[in-house]
């Protein structure tokens, strides 16, 4: 009988924290908590005050613990693509066995030796992908293990960033008393589980609009190829309203997800609502179609940006389209102005899950989707994995050791996947 594994997700966004809690048995998720407060001392992805982020990250796991009466310990961290890099690198072995047959060693210093090169002082690096396995000259390989051979080689891509984002990152998580299961590029995880298989062979733009920021990432040829940063989101709707309106900010959101559209053509100008007047106890009337002007305006200027991104990345063509998500895009007719702009085939992705079926969520669903793809390939089951409790955790600050639970040393040195991740972090 199959035994369900227990996984607690964390995305930081600008405008929101979201945590969840999930169970997955067998490759299906089951999401049994939630929590999501609005941020605090987050601008576009980067945090500028340290005290106000923990104190949103505190919120968001009480809320969860909450609806499922458990204690959080360990999370599962997205990192955004703020100042991201890829870089393409190879890694070289000999198969070590007597009967030269594959194994899980060979894997991990195959990926290890990739990681061997020169990274710059003020960059660490953050998840390595490979592309391909080749045994002795046999290319296109998935998974060598099992497989004979003398020689082994891994074509992949390092993914780096900025040390002094990861940092701030990290010390909020250990300051909110959290331990980090693991860390994932937000894009690449979100990316991977929301694009169906032609999305990912075929070429396509995964678009995340989020409250601060908006996030590119370009998947083609079943892999990950390149991400980037828009410095604008919903919040900057959310600015255009307060001020045009003369309107409380906080008003201003709740208008734009009550009212909202996104596309001119298709709002109502019959039914009025009233807005409250900053500085005064009178209240001033607007149609749906007069906000979805200002609306549409912001939106139509990021799928510009959007696409002058896309043709500063080299990317002239998407046969598959593209698929937004984020908070953002459950706005009315975002997805026609998308079409009009982009002109290309455009989709809305959803996670199609119970308590969760919002695209601000899709960060957080992949966050867990990706660590069991990881464990699973890795070969870290339920059967290895014990409860994690306050005297378990082997919390280290010297620079020379890593951060890891003592019930995942197992596959933390069969990995090396945290190498030089916290390393003199928390001293």
């Amino acid at each position: 009988m199959s035994q369900s594994t227990t996984y607690v997700s964390l995305d930081i966004g600008s405008s929101s924290v979201k945590v969840l809690i999930g169970e997955v048995d067998g490759g299906s998720l089951h999401v049994i908590g939630v929590g999501n407060v609005q941020s605090a001392g987050i601008r576009k992805g980067t945090i500028i005050d340290i005290d106000a982020t923990v104190q949103s990250i505190r919120k968001a796991i009480e809320q969860a613990e909450r609806m499922t009466g458990m204690q959080i310990r360990e999370v599962v961290l997205g990192i955004p693509a703020n100042g991201v890099l890829l870089q393409d690198v190879k890694g070289v072995v000999a198969v070590n066995s007597e009967n030269r047959e594959i194994t899980d060693d060979d894997l991990g210093r195959v990926m290890k030796s990739a990681q061997v090169m020169s990274v710059p002082p003020e960059r660490e690096i953050v998840n390595i992908i490979p592309k391909q396995f080749i045994v002795d000259d046999y290319d296109e390989i998935k998974d060598p293990r099992g497989m004979i051979g003398v020689r082994l080689e891994m074509d992949g891509t390092l993914i780096t960033t900025s040390k002094t984002l990861v940092h701030n990152i990290l010390r909020c998580v250990e300051r909110a008393g959290l331990v980090i299961r693991e860390i994932y590029l937000q894009p690449l995880a979100a990316g991977t589980f929301a694009l169906t298989e032609d999305e990912m062979n075929h070429g396509t733009a995964f678009i995340d609009i989020g409250g601060g920021s908006t996030t590119i990432a370009i998947f083609g040829d079943n892999r990950f190829i390149s991400t980037s940063v828009i410095p604008v989101g919903g919040d900057h709707i959310t600015k255009d309203l307060s001020i045009i309106l003369k309107t409380p900010t906080e008003q201003a959101r709740k208008i734009k997800h009550q009212y909202g559209h996104a596309f001119y053509d298709d709002a109502s100008d019959d039914d009025l609502f009233e807005v409250p007047v900053i500085g005064a106890d009178s209240k001033d009337q607007y149609s749906q179609r007069y906000i979805s002007e200002i609306i549409g305006v912001r939106l139509e200027e990021l799928f510009d940006l959007v696409l002058e991104e896309l043709f500063r990345m080299g990317i002239h063509d998407l046969p598959g389209g593209v698929v937004l998500t984020g908070g953002t895009t459950k706005l009315e007719g975002i997805l026609q102005l998308a079409r009009h702009v982009l002109k290309t085939r455009v989709r809305i992705h959803t996670p199609e899950y119970i308590g969760i079926r919002e695209p601000m969520y899709s960060t957080a669903v992949g966050l867990i989707r990706y660590a069991n793809m990881e464990d699973t390939y890795f070969g870290f089951t339920a059967e290895t994995q014990t409860a994690a409790t306050t005297s378990d955790l082997d919390y280290q600050a010297s620079p020379k050791k890593k951060v890891v639970t003592k019930e995942k040393e197992r596959k933390t040195s069969f990995m090396n996947k945290t190498k030089r991740f916290f390393d003199g972090f928390f001293e």
